[in-house]
């Protein structure tokens, strides 16, 4: 265990048209939602190549991981459907082991 309990969600959408535009867009409606959402820890968007785009959320447990990814989501398919990000797959747990550089 990591001490510290926390929780992650990963979304991974395969059909993106720009990963980069995506990101960029997404990053103050969504980042807006998330700095709100009760135990938020972080968010990454990484681009794994030929329209795969990855966003990772970490939280301080699982319930409030649930009700933000509901939200972003709802962002999301909002004001990103032009870009066709179809359904993500979507993987999430509890977070055993963090390895940090300061420690």
């Amino acid at each position: 265990m990591c001490g510290d309990s926390m929780y992650m969600v990963i979304r991974k959408y395969t059909k993106i048209r720009s990963v980069a535009d995506a990101a960029r867009r997404a990053k103050s409606g969504i980042g807006q939602i998330l700095r709100e959402s009760h135990g938020f820890k972080s968010y990454y968007v990484l681009d794994g190549g030929e329209g795969v785009g990855i966003a990772v959320m970490i939280f301080e447990g699982r319930e409030s991981a649930n009700a933000a990814n509901k939200k972003v989501l709802e962002i999301v398919q909002a004001s990103l459907h032009d870009l066709h990000l179809g359904d993500p797959e979507i993987v999430s747990g509890e977070i055993l082991v963090n390895i940090r550089s300061d420690q």
